[in-house]
Formats: C-alpha cells, sequence, structure tokens
C-alpha cells in the first residue's frame, strides 16, 4: 500500500511538466537576423518582440500604448521626455535592465549600420538622469515619438560590449556579429535554438517580470516557403497555425470544422519602386538615360497595371485596390487618394510614344518570393500586363533573405515592397519611402532615390506638427504630390486572414503580428 501511494504521488504531484504547452507555427519566411537594430522588417520584428522588449508597446486589443519596461513618461519641454524605467527587470543573462542599457540601445539604433532609423527620427540624443531614468530630447515637437518607441527594444550594453556587437550588424553585407545568431532580452521568451531557414525555438523565460496572459511554454517556428505544404503541415497538426495561408485554400480551411480563420485587414501597403536616380538604367535597352525619370513613363506603367483583377484573380479578394501609400488605419489617410483610376492601356501607350518609346523598352524587375501573399504571382500578372504597352520586365524573384539587401544596395529598376506603418502616422512612410534620402531616417527606404525639394519641405514640417488640425492637412498634402508625382507605383493594402486550429487562441493584430503573451492552447 505505501509503495502504491509513493507511485500515486510520483504520478500526480509532478506541477508543471504536465502543463508544458508548445506553440507550433508556421509562414512563408525566416527572419534574416537576431540582431534588433539589423533590418526593419515587420516579420523578425514581431518575433524579436517575444525575446527582446521596448520600453512602451501597443496593447493588441487597443492598440493604445502601453508601458513595458517604462513605467512612466512626462514632457518636460516640447522637445524633452522624461521616461521612468521598471524596477527589478532582468536580461536573460541575469543581469539588470537599467538606464545605461537604455540610452545604449537607443543610440545603438542610431548607428550608421543601424536600419531602424524611422524610429529614431526627430531624436537629438538620449540622456541618462538616473539609474532608472533617461530623458530623450528631440530637435523639436515630435507627436509621434512614443509609437515610434515602440519599436525601439533594448539590448544589454555590457553583453553587447563584451561580445563585440556594440554596433548593429550591416544588413547589406555578409559579415556577422555575436548578436547575430545569439540573443539576450528582457522579454517573455528567450532564445533556444536557430537554424536559419530550418527552425526556431523559444522557450519561456521562467524569470519574466510580467504576468502572462497565455499557456505557451515553448514556441516552435517553422518556415515554409511553398503554400500547399503549409497548409498540409496544418491539415496534419505539424504546426498549430499559419500567418500566411494561401488565398485559393481559403474556402476548404473555412469548411474544415478542425481549423478556425480570423480575417483581419492589415495596416501593410503593396507597390512598387522604381529607379529615379541613375543617369542610365542598368540592364535596359536603352542607354544613355533612365525612362523612369520621365513621368509620362512612370504614369504610363501605373495605368497599365490592372489592381482590381490582381485583386479578384490573383488575391482571391485579399486585397484592397488602393492609390494611397498608407492604409485606410493610418493618419493621413483619404477617400479622395485612396481612389484609384481604372486601368487604361491605350492611353498607356500614348503616354509612351510622347515620350518618346513608341516600342516600350526592356527593365530589370525585383521581387520577392516569400513575404507578401502571392508576391511572385503579382509581379508575374503585372509582367503579363506591362508587356501589353511594350514594357519587356525581366522578372527575378528571390527569398526574402537576400532580396532586401540586394534592393537596400540600390540593385534593382523596379522592385516590390509592402510597407506597414508601426507608427499609425504618413510620416513614417513619407519620410522613410518618399524623402529624400538624407540622416536621422531620411529616405531610409527610399532605394529608388526619389527626390522632390517640395516635397520634402512639407515632409520636413509633418515631422515637427502638432496642431491636430494643420498636422493631417500636411500630410494629406504630401501624399497627394507623391501620388500625382507616380513616386510608386501602389497596388492595394493586404487583407492578412490566419487559419488554425481550433483549440488556438490568438489576437489578431492589424499588424500581422502575434502577441506571444497571450498565445493559449486549449
Amino acid at each position: 500500500m505505501k509503495l502504491k501511494l509513493i507511485a500515486l504521488c510520483a504520478a500526480l504531484c509532478l506541477p508543471t511538466f504536465g502543463q508544458a504547452k508548445t506553440f507550433k507555427w508556421a509562414s512563408a519566411s525566416d527572419i534574416a537576423t537576431w540582431d534588433i537594430h539589423s533590418q526593419n522588417n515587420a516579420l523578425q520584428n514581431g518575433v524579436h518582440a517575444a525575446v527582446y522588449e521596448s520600453l512602451v508597446y501597443y496593447n493588441s486589443r487597443t492598440f493604445k500604448i502601453e508601458p513595458v519596461l517604462a513605467t512612466a513618461w512626462n514632457e518636460v519641454s516640447p522637445t524633452q521626455l522624461r521616461v521612468t524605467l521598471r524596477n527589478g527587470v532582468k536580461f536573460h543573462d541575469g543581469s539588470a535592465f537599467t538606464a545605461d542599457d537604455a540610452v545604449f540601445s537607443i543610440q545603438r539604433a542610431m548607428a550608421k549600420t543601424s536600419n531602424f532609423t524611422p524610429y529614431i527620427s526627430g531624436i537629438e540624443r538620449v540622456v541618462k538622469v538616473n539609474n532608472s531614468t533617461i530623458d530623450i530630447i528631440t530637435n523639436g515637437p515630435n507627436p509621434v515619438l512614443l509609437n515610434q518607441m515602440t519599436e525601439l527594444r533594448m539590448m544589454s550594453k555590457a553583453w553587447a560590449e563584451k561580445n563585440k556587437s556594440v554596433d548593429p550588424k550591416d544588413i547589406k553585407t555578409q559579415e556577422e556579429n555575436f548578436a547575430h545568431r545569439n540573443a539576450n532580452g528582457t522579454g517573455p521568451f528567450k532564445l533556444k535554438e536557430w537554424k536559419q531557414d530550418q527552425r526556431l525555438v523559444l522557450e519561456k523565460n521562467t524569470a519574466w517580470w510580467g504576468s502572462m496572459e497565455g499557456n505557451a511554454t515553448e514556441i516552435v517556428y517553422t518556415p515554409i516557403k511553398a503554400e500547399a505544404t503549409r497548409i498540409a503541415a496544418l491539415l496534419t497538426g505539424e504546426v498549430d497555425l499559419v500567418l500566411d495561408p494561401s488565398p485559393q485554400d481559403l474556402p476548404r480551411i473555412r469548411s474544415n470544422n478542425a481549423l478556425k480563420v480570423m480575417d483581419g485587414v492589415e495596416n501593410r501597403t503593396i507597390f512598387f519602386g522604381m529607379d529615379h536616380g541613375r543617369a542610365e538604367l542598368v540592364g535596359s535597352n536603352i542607354k544613355g538615360k533612365n525612362p523612369l525619370k520621365d513621368l509620362r513613363v512612370r504614369q504610363a506603367l501605373n495605368k497599365a497595371v490592372d489592381a482590381e483583377a490582381i485583386t479578384r484573380v490573383t488575391m482571391r479578394g485579399l486585397g484592397q485596390p488602393t492609390a494611397a501609400l498608407i492604409a485606410p488605419q493610418v493618419a493621413g489617410w483619404s477617400e479622395s487618394l485612396h481612389r484609384r483610376e481604372p486601368v487604361d492601356v491605350e492611353g498607356a501607350k500614348k503616354l509612351l510614344a510622347a515620350a518618346g518609346y513608341p516600342d516600350g523598352f526592356e527593365v530589370d524587375f525585383a521581387c520577392p518570393n516569400n513575404r507578401y501573399i502571392n508576391d511572385e504571382e503579382i509581379c508575374q500578372a503585372v509582367t503579363a500586363m506591362w508587356s501589353r504597352i511594350g514594357i519587356k520586365a525581366k522578372l527575378r524573384t528571390l527569398p526574402l533573405v537576400t532580396y532586401f539587401p540586394m534592393i537596400q544596395r540600390n540593385e534593382a529598376s523596379i522592385y516590390m515592397l509592402g510597407w506597414g506603418v508601426p507608427t499609425f502616422d504618413a510620416v513614417y512612410s513619407l519620410q522613410s519611402l518618399v524623402r529624400s534620402v538624407g540622416t536621422g531616417g531620411d529616405g531610409n527606404y527610399n532605394v529608388g532615390k526619389y527626390s522632390n525639394p517640395k516635397l520634402d519641405a512639407i515632409i520636413d514640417r509633418a515631422k515637427t506638427e502638432s496642431d491636430p488640425f494643420v498636422r493631417p492637412r500636411l500630410l494629406t498634402e504630401a501624399l497627394e504630390m507623391a501620388k500625382n508625382d507616380v513616386s510608386h507605383i501602389v497596388l492595394h493594402n493586404q487583407v492578412i486572414p490566419w487559419v488554425m486550429k481550433k483549440n488556438i487562441d490568438v489576437v489578431h493584430r492589424a499588424d500581422n503580428r502575434i502577441d506571444w503573451r497571450l498565445v493559449k492552447v486549449n
């Protein structure tokens, strides 16, 4: 009897091991690095947020800014924000989070090799007040400073110095630092394993300072490029959730009683950028000049694209055709900006002829093949549409990991980009995509080197304009000017459904990222 009681206790008195919950998910592409300031990529930023935390973050249900590693903030002056840091927070290596780490992390985001300059826009310097307080000094009023701070995650200064990772990895090169493959944050999960393009494993941080609403103790991510394979993995139970199902698979998924679909409009706009900078297009049959510098050519390319057909056929309805560079959730959007002209093939031909290219021309065309919904298929469709007006687009597609460094090296004549807006304010898009290349985030992703001095002036004014009546007018005016000048060829706002097993509970976010603190495996 005594032995039976001991055996029964051994079976029933294990409080934690039986409660372990593994959450397995998949998407088309892997992250490119674990260096939190190396590449500004939405998928990657969302994964990093499980391990590294920011001072503030968006509440996943209300999208209002809430405290994380900061507990309070107040405006000392229009150009000075005082931030009180949370006490008792530990990095995963056991060291304490202090003001030194906060100052270092923001300064690191300002480094030359950082790709996070949109989030430090307007920040002049960061000053340590005491061990739990910092001051952020700006070069003018910044009405979206807190929004920017949601993407500025904190790294241990001592850890970075010890491991020769003071500067961010330069994503445009093959050189690696220690922070590229290793992580030491304060977040609810720790990096356990990362085999790039194969498998990523995070384990619960049992010493995390916060409280977990979800119950996941382990997160396993598998990048699966092939759409059919991703869905097959969900159907067989290999994964619990797919972040980017193919549009053609959705009807049968919706009819499967073991699965559920969460629909939502993402704050991401899909468009094409163009090389406005070079005197001669690389790889084109037109020598001695760049046709893309001519507004009539850009208008012709835009008119030839049937965005409605792309949404209806290629996207199976998972798109919202638009001419605006931002989605409706973003400050500065308007219905007139959103309205797209109908396709006009004959009008496009006339514009090309007037510009001196009656027979069209050859042009390099680069797209990712595992980043956005049906990205490669969209580019194939557009290649066919442009061929109707004589444009011979030489399409090449690349995986995310090599695609983004390539376009940032300015090696594409026409390129696809999908731009989410973490600040939910149009300055983020205007400054990064349209503003002439400069310092402090100006032209951070203006890889086509578009430049319009009049537009620059409006954007620069909007950066520091806090008047609630003047600021929206400036944003809309700048977006209208970019639209009329065809700085980019805008296609649609992405509609992104998540598909998962019925026993999974998550909160769908407009920025298409999972809040790891809320994941429940029932």
